[in-house]
């Protein structure tokens, strides 16, 4: 007997429980280095406790290594965060900040004890040293249980290592950040019954920034060799080291990102010279990445300069990028196969929301899908280049671990995640709609989950959220910064459409597509929400009376402007630690939003602050904010909320003490609440639209 999946509307205890009916997601693939074994870290039975999980190629099965997360369920650590790869088939792993190794028949034994805060391990290319941070200090140490760690870059409280690896000829290339003259802010809080004040690192636009510097230093320690930029401040986007071990680069660029630069050093006598600039004036993007070419003849560059994110060859310094791959399609990232002399590339070739995995010559020419079946695919390749780990997800699957040879056979699926329960529900359907934009006509499309039973009557309530850049992914909940793939189910189970439109801002559609973002949050951007609503709303997917909006931070910010620029467009509107004023923004943000300099930034800034724009508000508005968030100030939302006091508006504002800015995902219960929150506020303002009218009114 067929049993047809429940249709009944979902629970927020059947979504955010533990074990989790979605599984726990598989993180931290890695090949060893014969390319015959992939360990993962993964729970099999749901719960967050991660162990070391190994695939071997022979017989195509997974076993568990550790055990250390045995019995351990709700409430628990998130288990073990890092493995790396060492000789003879032992693993070293990160367990809440400590080190360990893990043998070939699961013995764990601790590494570097008493060594705190470990994070960022990296073996050795010969598999004999591993390389780590402790806090922001760069150390190593022989794999070997009786070795003992050493420090090869201090760190401070303000200055220390960011980010290192290793180079071919076995030294260790890293940046050094340094935060002493970057603003400290004080954030006081009331929570758990005590009074708090916590101190951050946090500039504002036109403060002093990190400044950053490369420097080389060899495993076994001594001096540091440093390479310095003409401007310490400007941002590091990549950089690396020549096979021989002579040439380094910098890939580099101002704060605004509007000149790029590629800096490259004679790391013999620390000779420094321009290898590559471009100046763009509409640039809002770093999606640039650098590589040396092989043999080191010349670099590999990712760069947009002929409209789109793709692929260039430049042979020497000065000279002119050379193409190897084009069209209307962008690449995210790429590596290297030296031996067989291909790029391995991500790309939405296929379609706007999808990332396939592609190769090419290292010379251009046909461009081969390696990847089949529609969604989101993050490889992880063997050395070798002759397999390669893909964690794949679509709308309708929860990520999963399949191993994909290059040639000859299809994947094979190493984890099953989600629980026996999740068949026995029915889940949203997905489409994907396009629309235009009425200010300039650019090709949008927007990602839209269907109620059982749907009909394109024009009855239906919709909820427009979570709105953010980048949003528009065929994978299990969309955009994956926050759980909002169980709010949206959620909502669906319950009659609303959900709808993820497509902003300017985001990957994937060019250079020219996205100029319109300049110098316009919360103009451009909800522009194109706006047109994305009357899109679907005319082809009948839902009533334009009962469309709500919500969003997190940035779109937190899209949903209060969307509120107070378009009043009576939308019901409603949940808006969650909302930034309300780019005075207080990163300077990173200046990309978009100009930065804080110019006769005319001023009016510049308070165009683009929702703080400014409040008079407006005529429709429903509840605010979600944790006191203790530093990227988006709570402060801010006070200073909104007495705006609109003073102005005589009506909203509801809920406040999760001594929560930060990642409000939906501190805790499973916390999650509970606050998207409990949203959902009954949709459901009061959407479901009736009476209720909407009423609120305008009051």
């Amino acid at each position: 007997m067929i049993i047809e999946p429940s249709a009944a509307p979902l629970t927020f205890e059947t979504l955010y429980s533990e074990p989790s009916i979605i599984g726990t997601l598989p993180t931290a693939a890695s090949w060893s280095a014969d390319g015959k074994s992939l360990a993962f870290l993964w729970n099999d039975v749901g719960h967050t406790f991660r162990d070391i999980w190994i695939w071997k190629s022979d017989t195509k099965t997974q076993r568990r290594l550790t055990h250390l997360g045995a019995g351990r369920t709700s409430g628990e650590p998130a288990g073990i965060s890092e493995l790396a790869w060492l000789s003879e088939g032992r693993l070293a792993f990160v367990l809440q900040g400590q080190l360990y190794l893990a043998l070939e028949n699961g013995t764990v034994h601790p590494l570097a004890i008493g060594t705190p805060n470990v994070s960022a391990i990296a073996a050795s290319a010969d598999c004999a040293t591993l390389a780590f941070l402790s806090g922001n200090a760069l150390m190593a140490i022989k794999a070997d249980t009786t070795a003992q760690p050493k420090t090869l870059v201090a760190g401070s409280t303000f200055v220390g290592v960011e980010s290192f690896q290793w180079a071919a000829n076995g030294n260790l290339v890293f940046v050094e950040a340094d935060d002493t003259n970057t603003r400290k802010i004080e954030i006081a809080c009331d929570s758990r019954g005590e009074a708090r004040r916590d101190r951050f690192v946090r500039s504002f636009p036109g403060d002093l920034l990190t400044r950053r510097r490369v420097g080389i230093v060899k495993a076994e320690g001594g001096t540091v060799t440093w390479f310095d930029r003409p401007d310490a401040e400007d941002a590091i986007w990549g950089y690396g080291l020549s096979q021989d071990g002579n040439a380094l680069f910098i890939s580099s660029s101002d704060l605004s990102i509007k000149n790029h630069t590629i800096f490259m050093f004679d790391t013999r006598n620390g000779a420094r010279s321009v290898f590559y600039a471009a100046h763009d004036p509409a640039k809002i993007r770093p999606d640039w990445q650098v590589a040396f070419a092989p043999g080191d003849k010349g670099l590999i560059v990712l760069t947009d300069r002929d409209g789109f994110n793709h692929l260039h060859r430049l042979p020497e310094q000065g000279a002119a990028l050379e193409p190897i791959t084009s069209g209307p399609w962008e690449i995210a990232e790429f590596v290297l196969d030296a031996s067989k002399g291909k790029i391995y590339f991500i790309a939405n070739e296929a379609h706007p929301a999808e990332r396939h995995v592609y190769s090419v010559a290292l010379t251009g020419g046909a461009v081969s899908r390696l990847t089949g079946l529609a969604g989101i695919h993050v490889p992880s390749f063997a050395p070798d280049f002759s397999v390669f780990a893909d964690l794949f997800s679509d709308d309708m699957t929860p990520p999963e671990l399949f191993v994909q040879p290059m040639e000859g056979s299809d994947p094979a699926q190493v984890t099953h995640s989600p629980l026996p329960a999740f068949a026995e529900r029915r889940w949203a359907e997905v489409r994907y709609v396009p629309f235009k934009s009425h200010v300039d006509g650019a090709e949008l499309m927007a990602r839209v989950m269907l109620p059982h039973g749907f009909e394109p009557n024009g009855t239906h309530p919709m909820v427009v959220g979570s709105v953010y850049s980048d949003g528009l992914l065929n994978q299990w909940g969309g955009r994956a910064a926050h759980p909002s793939w169980g709010i949206d189910q959620y909502l669906a189970s319950r009659g609303f459409v959900v709808v993820s439109p497509e902003i300017r801002g985001s990957f994937g559609r060019g250079r020219d597509w996205n100029r319109a973002m300049l110098n316009s949050y919360g103009t451009q951007d909800i522009e194109d929400i706006a047109d994305c609503v009357s899109t679907l709303t005319g082809l009948g997917y839902a009533d334009p009376k009962r469309v709500g909006l919500w969003g997190s931070s940035y779109g937190g910010l899209m949903t209060l402007m969307s509120l107070f620029k378009k009043p009576g467009f939308y019901a409603a509107g949940f808006a969650g630690a909302p930034a309300t004023n780019v005075w207080h923004a990163y300077p990173e943000q200046g990309w978009i939003m100009g930065l804080a300099e110019g006769e005319d930034y001023i009016e510049r800034y308070r165009a683009q602050s929702a703080l400014f724009h409040s008079a407006g508000l005529a429709d429903a508005l509840t605010i979600i904010h944790g006191t203790k968030d530093e990227v988006v100030l709570y402060a801010d939302t006070m200073a909104l909320v007495e705006k609109m006091i003073d102005q005589g508006k009506t909203f509801e504002l809920v406040t999760l003490p001594g929560t930060g800015h990642a409000w939906a995902k501190q805790s499973r219960t916390l999650t509970r609440f606050a998207y409990g929150k949203l959902a009954a506020f949709f459901e009061r303002y959407l479901k009736n639209s009476a209720n909407a009218s009423s609120a305008a009114e009051e």
